[in-house]
């Protein structure tokens, strides 16, 4: 009996617009069998997600089309079905039933007017011949299923009260209330915390094994897919450059793309100088043959690496200073009133009691889950966010007591790169006018020719160019975008700049140039860094110090190799054990197993 679910044959996805014919996935071909995890990767414009969106024949038409090919899905009876064939009426029948999908983006695919229970309810009582109160056992028992804590609770609130990983569970308890034959997840771990993504990645081979599902599983994320797949289809500009099993991708990869991918996240075992990026692998010779094709990735980086002793003399250097920044016993509270006009009853404390020191040139690291006041922490120095107790000294100088002028001053010598850049710019101004407001507001040179002048330096400094001043933010991508973010940030040549987050949602390959970009300039401009993530691999990778908050506080604060090497608290461990490290060790126990 065969093994086979979905068979995706010769599938060319074309999207027409304004008078050309974009082909996002080109003539590709790879097979799902059961009770296997298919890895798909690649960089955003790769396919990746054009492929899962073919498969469940969600491309908007027009501008999309399936221009040719075949998706065979092998229905439980055995019976074959092209679902490219199917009319709409009939492709809905599997749709969420026998091939459930779930989306990047929880968040945006759940209803907000609609109670979690009700929209998964709707889904089993479209599908399934159930009644109201059938459904609803149903529910709460999938709620229980994804571990989802107090599902009669969670049963009745809307998306936005509860969490990022919460929403995602329920997005997988919809997608499992068919018992569905193919699971396609598509990035469904990127914005979450390292120990969320851990529980959720966890939940899905859980799910996998219990019900014999095959999973497409969406990433840019190499580590990711090394703890979950069998196999992987590395994808690039609609082609499949390579397929094979975990095993072979990590151990021996065969195309210089794949090379770049495992190259460019930030290991945890050693430091390089920079880290390497995809272009770095697909550069080619005078012959137009590709440097990489004949190198391994450890070949690559063996040269990049910077030795303790190096960085223990840098260290000792920079430590010698005395502190740009001081933070003693700081504290933000949030009040929490009983109505609208009601009393205080309590306080969401944020930033709980704090104290560490910045030195000049360093790269502080705050980490920390979701909620831990780590963004607080970076909002409260820059004001943003008043603080309720406490003392923060810049320079030798009270931030607190600043009046409206100074704080001014102050901001101009500190300044922040938003976690979201196209939230964070407005979208009716060109990025050229968005870069020079600051050095307008701040009296920045005498004029706005010399201004503009300026603007077109800063995209140049950015891997940007002059020609992008007069266009609009929609029309960069993610990594483009916190690009102009940082350019507008450098603008009023600060000497301090807080990172909020500045790399979560970019791919790795984008978020390995971003980050080589920030050290590039820290050197050139000698900067100073606040660096705050929830990724322990990228803090551990830029910073010099790492200070560990949870609920408020501070775990652990270190030298940033040392806290990785040996943790002391057992928060501390358990973020870094929830890192996917990607290492072979890990993949040949997988595949021993």
């Amino acid at each position: 009996m065969s093994n086979t679910l979905l068979e995706f044959k010769n599938l060319v996805t074309e999207f027409h617009t304004e008078g050309k014919v974009v082909t996002a996935v080109n003539n590709i071909s790879f097979t799902l069998n059961k009770g296997e995890t298919i890895g798909v990767v690649g960089e955003s414009g790769s396919g990746k997600s054009v492929t899962s969106l073919s498969a469940m024949r969600l491309i908007p038409s027009p501008p999309g089309k399936i221009a040719n090919g075949e998706i065979i899905f092998h229905k439980k009876d055995r019976e074959k079905v092209d679902l490219l064939q199917l009319s709409e009426k009939e492709m809905r029948a599997h749709r969420g039933n026998d091939i459930a999908m779930i989306f990047q983006e929880p968040m945006t695919s759940l209803n907000p007017v609609f109670t979690c229970g009700d929209q998964v309810m709707e889904a089993i009582i479209l599908h399934q011949n159930m009644s109201k109160s059938e459904a609803k056992d149903l529910t709460i028992k999938l709620f229980e299923e994804v571990q989802l804590p107090d599902p009669d609770r969670i049963f009745s609130t809307y998306p936005h009260q509860i969490s990022g990983g919460q929403k995602q569970r329920v997005m997988i308890a919809m997608a499992m209330s068919c018992q569905p034959s193919v699971l396609v997840a598509d990035e469904p771990t990127t914005a979450l915390d390292v120990t969320v993504q851990k529980t959720i990645l966890e939940l899905m081979q859980k799910l996998q094994k219990e019900h014999d599902m095959g999973i497409l599983f969406i990433t840019h994320d190499l580590g990711v897919i090394a703890e979950l797949a069998d196999k992987v289809v590395v994808m690039y500009k609609g082609d499949i450059v390579e397929q094979g099993s975990v095993w072979e991708i990590f151990n021996n990869p065969q195309h210089p793309y794949t090379k770049g991918l495992l190259a460019c996240r930030p290991p945890l075992d050693k430091r390089y100088t920079f880290l390497p990026t995809v272009g770095d692998f697909m550069k080619t010779n005078d012959k137009g043959e590709n440097i990489a094709n004949d190198i391994s990735v450890e070949e690559f980086t063996k040269d990049l690496v910077i030795s303790k002793s190096e960085r223990d003399k840098a260290q000792k250097e920079l430590f010698s200073n005395e502190p740009i920044l001081k933070i003693n016993k700081l504290k933000t509270y949030f009040p929490i009133r009983n109505g609208f006009f009601g009393g205080i009853t309590d306080y969401v404390k944020a930033v709980d009691d704090i104290s560490f020191d910045v030195y000049p040139g360093e790269t502080l690291g705050l980490v920390g889950e979701s909620g831990c006041g780590k963004t607080t922490t970076g909002r409260t120095i820059l004001r943003l966010n008043e603080p309720t107790e406490g003392q923060m000294l810049y320079n030798g100088r009270d931030i607190a007591s600043f009046d409206e002028n100074e704080l001014r001053e102050f901001r101009k010598e500190v300044q922040i790169i938003f976690q979201d850049p196209y939230s964070s710019l407005n979208p009716r101004m060109t990025i050229g006018n968005a870069i020079m407001e600051p050095m307008q507001v701040h009296g920045i040179l005498d004029n706005d020719e010399e201004r503009k002048k300026r603007v077109e330096e800063l995209l140049e400094k950015v891997s940007l160019g002059a020609e992008h001043f007069n266009r609009y933010p929609h029309e960069f991508s993610g990594g483009q975008r916190q690009r102009i973010g940082i350019a507008r940030a450098l603008a009023v040549n600060p000497k301090f700049i807080i990172c909020d987050e500045s790399v979560s949602a970019l791919d790795v390959s984008v978020q390995a140039q971003v980050l080589n970009l920030l050290n590039d300039l820290k050197k050139e401009f000698g900067l100073t860094y606040i660096f705050i993530s929830h990724d322990l691999s990228v803090v551990k990778y830029m910073s010099d110090r790492m200070v560990v908050m949870q609920n408020g506080k501070i775990e652990e604060m270190g030298d940033a190799d040392q806290i990785y090497s040996e943790a002391k608290t057992a928060y501390t461990q358990r973020l870094i054990a929830a890192i996917p490290e990607g290492r072979k060790e890990n993949i040949k126990k997988v595949a021993k197993a």
